[in-house]
Order: C-alpha cells, then sequence, then structure tokens
C-alpha cells in the first residue's frame, strides 16, 4: 500500500503536523496515517550538547515502520544533530524506509526574528520532502529548484523549490511503482 506514516517525536502542535503531512502525502501523491502515539525522543538525547542524535531515532523509526506502509517520517520540535555535525534538520537512511526532520532550526525565531508561520510550514515541507526523497533513493540534486538540493543553512532551504525536479520525481515514482508490483 502506498502510504506514508507519519509520526511526533516528542510534541508538535497537533494542526500544524497534520498539515505538514498532508502537504506532504499530496506532493509525493500516496495517502498518510498518524501515527497514535508519540515516540518520546529523551533516550536520543545527548546532554554536553542539548540536542537529540537523529541517528537512534531513524533506527528506531525503521523499526517501528508498519509492515503495509511505504516509508514511516517523524516529525519533531526538538534539535537535532549527528555526532560529527553541529546540527542537522533532518536524516533519512537512504534507500530505506525512515526519516526525521526538525522543525527547531526553521522557526524564524530560532535566528531571533518575529514567528512567521507560513514560512515555518515551507521550510519544514521542503525538508520533509527532502528526507523523504533519501528514502526513495535520492542523492542530493544539483538542480537549484528541485527540493532534494542540499540545504546547510535555512537560507539555502529558502531558495530552494518545494517540489522534486523530473529527473528525482521518476525516481520517487519508479520506486513507488516497484512497491505496488511487489505489494500486488
Amino acid at each position: 500500500m502506498n502510504v506514508i506514516d507519519f509520526i511526533e517525536i516528542g510534541p508538535v502542535p497537533a494542526g500544524l503536523f497534520r498539515e505538514l503531512a498532508r502537504a506532504v502525502a499530496e506532493e509525493v501523491g500516496v495517502a498518510w496515517r498518524a501515527m497514535e502515539h508519540p515516540l518520546d525522543p529523551e533516550y536520543a538525547l545527548i546532554p554536553n550538547r542539548v540536542q537529540y542524535n537523529s541517528t537512534e531515532i531513524v533506527t528506531d523509526l525503521i523499526d517501528m515502520k508498519p509492515k503495509d506502509s511505504l516509508r514511516i517520517m517523524g516529525i519533531t520540535e526538538v534539535d537535532l544533530c549527528i555526532p560529527i555535525l553541529t546540527f542537522v534538520f533532518g536524516e533519512a537512511q537512504l534507500g530505506c524506509c525512515a526519516a526525521v526532520a526538525s522543525l527547531h532550526r526553521l522557526h524564524q525565531e530560532f535566528y531571533g526574528l518575529p514567528p512567521d508561520p507560513r514560512l515555518l510550514f515551507e521550510r519544514a515541507v521542503k525538508e520533509i520532502l527532502h528526507e523523504l526523497g533519501h528514502t526513495f533513493g535520492l542523492r542530493h540534486c544539483p538542480d537549484y529548484s528541485c527540493v532534494m538540493h542540499s540545504s546547510t543553512i535555512v537560507d539555502e532551504i529558502d531558495l530552494k523549490g518545494d517540489t522534486y525536479c523530473s529527473p528525482c520525481r521518476q525516481s520517487v515514482e519508479a520506486c513507488k511503482a516497484k512497491r505496488s508490483a511487489a505489494s500486488s
């Protein structure tokens, strides 16, 4: 079944969580479900950094993915990192089934600016689509307008598009078709 399961990792505003899941699933062209119980991220806390190890979270999401699900996507408000990087906006295992994206550094308030819910939503959709793209086997795209273009700072998220370019879209569709054929 081509459905993406979305899970809150720690509390995420319910309205925002559902709107992000809906928008992302629509762009990918699949159904979506919200998993009932959020995942408590405290086990992944790196105390001296006051950040959460995204690799540990993705590993647990892989184990949590329902068998009838295409992918599992975690959304969180906590600040994510991997030990060798200061922070990450999200993480996915390339060609696997699980990803996580953080809203923490997508908020204007993080940069000392007034809140902008519309901009937060746009950034979050792009980052969730980006991480899901990795689960479909996509690497970083050289096309600046593609959502798969690499973003290491928030300004780069703002500059890139909110959809997959044609070659990336074809790869996502091929992966979905392969999954559909396998489950038939």
